[in-house]
């Protein structure tokens, strides 16, 4: 897979995408991230890239041209799949949108910032559009990261035990159930003698049933 991103602000990318299963990806040639920085495409000497929005009001808005001259430029060497923007008013990411996005092979997500980004790229570029929550960011990039991180997980060979994705929660419409490791008495507050039991039937019969519980509590809503 290769991820392509476009921000004013590529340092905010930069630690993020660089550690843990997202190097790993990396190292393994199983995914390319390259973040892009929209002021090396920005108009005239002083590379700008935003400017006063039409109609007046507060906040600067990021430019078409630059914009449309790094997109055609990725363009013209890779075909890809998405062109997401990472944006407030978007669908809302949930794991089904990341498990359809880590079988693309090429997206390109932008990072809006300032106000946002011009209409005109929305509607000539942007295929897609995501939200990662009901809330405002300074810019895309922490969400971009959050989407990366999401997408790229998922990706055959990545992790250690690729099982582990599968029984995530939501990855069956349920939140997942409590999990333990040693020691098996801590103070006297035990592990479940049926995790300890080796009858493995039953313990995914109770792994469901307590996944089915916590879901009932904490989002009733999911059950719908």
């Amino acid at each position: 897979m290769r991820i392509d991103i476009i921000t004013v602000l590529p340092g905010l990318l930069e630690g993020p995408l660089n550690l843990s299963i997202l190097k790993r990806a990396q190292d393994k040639n199983l995914c390319s991230i390259n973040i892009h920085d929209l002021k090396e495409y920005g108009i005239g000497k002083h590379r700008q890239v935003d400017d006063y929005q039409f109609g007046g009001g507060a906040g600067m808005v990021l430019m078409i041209e630059p914009f449309a001259n790094l997109i055609n430029s990725l363009k013209e060497k890779t075909d890809y799949d998405e062109i997401i923007y990472l944006t407030p008013d978007g669908s809302l990411l949930d794991q089904g949108t990341s498990n359809a996005l880590s079988l693309k092979k090429n997206l390109i997500l932008i990072c809006g910032h300032y106000k946002g980004i011009d209409q005109r790229i929305r509607d000539l570029f942007v295929t897609k559009e995501i939200s990662i929550g009901d809330y405002v960011l300074t810019g895309g990039e922490l969400a971009a990261a959050v989407l990366c991180d999401s997408i790229v997980r998922l990706i055959p060979g990545v992790l250690g035990d690729e099982a582990s994705a599968l029984s995530d929660s939501f990855q069956d419409g349920l939140l997942a159930p409590p999990i333990y490791t040693r020691p098996a008495d801590f103070h006297g507050n035990k592990v479940p003698e049926i995790l300890l039991s080796g009858n493995f039937p039953k313990i995914e019969e109770w792994r469901t049933n307590k996944a089915l519980e916590i879901t009932s509590l904490k989002r009733p809503d999911l059950l719908k």
